[in-house]
């Protein structure tokens, strides 16, 4: 199942380097279109990868890669979309096993993704076999048989380029790629696996024992079974337990039942069904025995999220969930958990953990007796699926979005504590265990650096951070890597002459004092001999989600205007300070984004992004236009795009871009931000985002080698009234068709009217400080409206945006 032997590292390893690991394939071929193949395909294609895609023919009609096709289409139409953009879908070319399996012989690489049956797959690399040239690497993307009965009786040649490659669904979101070798598999094909994995498709790599289900699975799907079983057999509700397992103790906010309708109900009871007849010798496989409840969603047709109807389904905008009795769904459950009022205030997952594992309610029993569960049999299947519990953390945080994996667990709640509870619960826990907890713990600090305890040795192993990863994290730690700090932000040595400012702000916003920081951060890099250049970037969940509107509206509910007026005019001249610093400012960007923190990216120049960057100018869902330059920004680009300056081709810009304003479209990738005008065609985009610090002090020691010179002030060519009116009318056009109000009308014509020049009567250049006093007036007036002030009151309070 998804939705949820060694490698170094807290982060995957950064370890393997084989000759010519370095170069990313160029063709491939995916076998099989279902859900995993076509997503497979597509993440292929998201790489820059061409992918050829083959499943069974539609009979002998005209079209028989029909099923490819509707393969492709329905992947296409997913959400989270598995595809950057429409670019990468045309990079995918759909074939047939009878009329196209001849392509194989031109690609690198082929991924075997059908039926789960070990006769159907061993059928298929017979012809596979007959057809690929020597040295093309080919896996199989099993999720539990046997890697070596898969490749039995073929040749020797292909045994050596044969593994398991198992990715996590959906491929383009989890971390996790599982990389189970065969006894024969060669360590060069293993390894140049791992490193396009890791660089290229943005994978966190484990190599598995091939064992059922390997890691990520056998935990994982324990896990979730039990917590089933809290809703049928223990008197908790659906509501109750997704409380209890989502992100309250570091876990999606999906947890239990909306992961099982997401991954699919007939998957899981398959996948469940199939570990209990594979683990014969496993002493807990009983837990893997499907519950009654999943049988009969699964034969009544209720399979998730792809029937509308599972554990939960929307009916009138209601999510209701299902009776276990009845099956028929009721509105949703009263959570009958008084502990987690207090708990949730906690800040900390770790905090949050210890505390509902020591509460005395029915929330600590179900958390207690859950995690007891839990991490004695991950104990058990040491060394059985792995040799290191960091492994096995791995595993289960990169494949299900646990931010803590059971040895991680066990550390921070007390490894003597849970060992006593686990006594006086009668669970059994392997001897090696008793080492590890009089040792100290699974982990350990030496010297600064992260050790494992591995049972096999009875010692402490080095688990190495990757040398293309920043830990900040540990950079704080060291003495005199911290050359500047406030309660807002602080600024860091991250070697070779380089510093970064990190954002240390609530969900990293955008008030004065982190403002005030960014100025203190490039003023201090410019006059230090010693550092070449700055990053702005962190570690958190989002980049920025823009601007403090706390910080704002307190000042609109004194009448404070003239402050404002300030603040907003300081925000401006910070961020051309970031695009005109006389050394490198690099922007690296993750996440969510948003208002002034996208309006930040933007006016960098030298801007790096995780593939997964989610940009995009959402002002006016609280009655506001872009004030911190993004709006001058994307008249500018439209001017820049369009050829010669053509007031027709500007205007089809200005359209797009507006557009995409007014509708506060946020991308859905780097590469759709791109498109956007959000990032510069050089922006680098960084498929791990792990990655994306280290590429981002590359980034200023290549600048600053280049001899850098920060880039000079452009005029901007504008369309005046005439491009105005011509949005304008669009814009009725909206009203018309009842899909905005009124005021969203009203914030639409002031944005039109900024981006445009104003009241200029005709076409004409223009520079960048009239667009920004432009720009900000018109923020201040729209701030003195009181429906505006409506809008941001309701978003502070409801997190929701007000349509008035």
């Amino acid at each position: 199942m998804h939705a949820h032997s060694t490698v170094a590292g807290d982060r995957d390893s950064g370890a393997f380097a084989p000759p010519h690991a370095h170069l990313p394939f160029r063709k491939a071929a995916v076998l099989g279109a279902g859900t995993m193949g076509a997503q497979i395909a597509a993440h292929l294609a998201n790489a820059g990868v061409h992918v050829f895609l083959f499943d069974v023919p539609a009979g002998e009609g005209k079209n028989r890669n029909a099923i490819v096709e509707r393969g492709l289409k329905t992947a296409a139409h997913l959400k989270p979309a598995p595809f950057f953009d429409e670019a990468a879908l045309h990079r995918v070319d759909p074939g047939n096993f009878e009329d196209h399996l001849d392509r194989l012989s031109g690609v690198e690489w082929v991924i075997e993704a059908v039926v789960e049956q070990l006769d159907a797959k061993r059928a298929l690399f017979d012809q596979v076999e007959s057809i690929i040239r020597p040295g093309t690497i080919v896996s199989t993307n099993t999720s539990g048989l046997s890697v070596e009965q898969i490749a039995a009786g073929r040749g020797e040649a292909f045994r050596r380029s044969f593994l398991g490659t198992h990715f996590f669904n959906p491929p383009r979101y989890l971390r996790l790629l599982e990389l189970i070798p065969s006894p024969d598999t060669d360590p060069e094909i293993l390894a140049r696996i791992a490193h396009f994995g890791r660089i290229h498709l943005g994978k966190s790599i484990v190599v598995a024992k091939d064992t059922p289900y390997f890691i990520g699975n056998r935990i994982g799907v324990y896990g979730m079974m039990q917590a089933v079983r809290g809703f049928t057999e223990q008197g908790y509700t659906i509501e109750e337990i997704d409380a209890l397992t989502g992100p309250l103790v570091g876990r999606p906010r999906s947890a239990t039942f909306r992961t099982a309708d997401v991954v699919g109900l007939d998957v899981l009871w398959a996948v469940a069904r199939n570990l209990h007849e594979a683990v014969a010798d496993d002493e807990s496989r009983a837990v893997f025995s499907p519950p009654e409840l999943l049988g009969r969603l699964v034969q009544a047709g209720r399979l998730g999220q792809k029937t509308r109807a599972g554990f939960y389904r929307k009916e009138d905008g209601e999510i209701k969930s299902v009776d276990p009795e009845t099956l028929e769904y009721s509105s949703a459950k009263s959570i009958l958990l008084p502990a987690l009022k207090k708990i949730r205030k906690l800040r900390t997952t770790d905090d949050r953990l210890r505390a509902l594992y020591e509460s005395r309610g029915r929330a600590g029993a179900f958390v207690r007796g859950a995690t007891l569960d839990l991490l004695a049999y991950a104990a058990r299947r040491i060394p059985e699926i792995s040799d290191r519990p960091a492994d096995v953390d791995r595993a289960v945080r990169w494949g299900f979005g646990w931010e803590l994996g059971p040895f991680e667990m066990w550390d921070v709640i007390g490894v003597e504590r849970v060992l006593n509870d686990l006594s006086d619960a009668g669970l059994e826990a392997p001897a090696w265990v008793n080492d590890a907890v009089r040792a100290g713990g699974f982990y350990r600090d030496d010297a600064g650096a992260r050790t494992v305890y591995v049972p096999a040795s009875e010692e402490y192993a080095p688990d190495p951070v990757p040398e293309d990863y920043v830990a900040l994290a540990s950079i704080r730690l060291e003495a005199g890597r911290t050359l500047w700090e406030s309660g807002d932000a602080g600024l860091l040595d991250v070697g070779d002459g380089v510093a970064l400012l990190e954002f240390r702000s609530k969900a990293n916003t955008l008030g004065k004092g982190v403002m005030e920081a960014v100025v203190h951060a490039i003023e201090h890099v410019e006059a230090d001999r010693s550092l070449k250049g700055l990053v702005i970037g962190n570690e958190g969940r989002n980049f920025s989600v823009g601007a403090n509107l706390l910080e704002l509206a307190g000042a609109v509910k004194l009448r404070a205007m003239k402050v404002v007026d300030r603040h907003i005019k300081a925000f401006q001249g910070t961020i051309q300070r970031v695009r005109y610093a006389r050394k490198p400012v690099v922007v690296a960007a993750h996440g969510r984004v948003l208002g002034g923190g996208c309006e930040l990216l933007m006016g960098c120049p030298n801007q790096v992004a995780s593939a997964e960057c989610y940009a995009g100018l959402v002002e006016l869902g609280v009655g506001l236009i872009p004030a911190g330059t993004g709006t001058m920004r994307l008249a500018a680009e439209a001017s820049r795009r369009s050829a010669n300056d053509h007031p027709s081709e500007i205007q089809a810009w200005i359209r797009q871009f507006f557009e995409t304003v007014a509708m506060s479209r946020v991308s859905t990738s780097a590469v759709e931000a791109r498109q956007l005008g959000f990032l510069a065609p050089h922006a680098r985009i960084v498929m791990h985002d792990d990655r994306r610090l280290h590429v981002a002090r590359e980034e200023v020691l290549r600048l600053s080698a280049a001899g850098y010179r920060p880039p000079v002030p452009q005029s901007i060519r504008v369309l005046g009234q005439p491009g105005g009116a011509a949005l304008e009318v669009m814009v009725r056009q909206f009203v018309e068709g009842r899909f905005i109000s009124e005021y969203d009308a009203f914030l639409a014509g002031r944005l039109a009217f900024v981006m445009t020049g104003g009241d200029l009567s005709a076409p004409q250049e223009v520079d960048e400080e009239y667009l920004i006093d432009l720009e900000r007036s018109v923020f201040i007036e729209l701030i003195r409206d009181k429906r505006s002030q409506a809008r941001i009151v309701h978003m502070l309070k409801t997190k929701k945006p007000l349509r008035n």
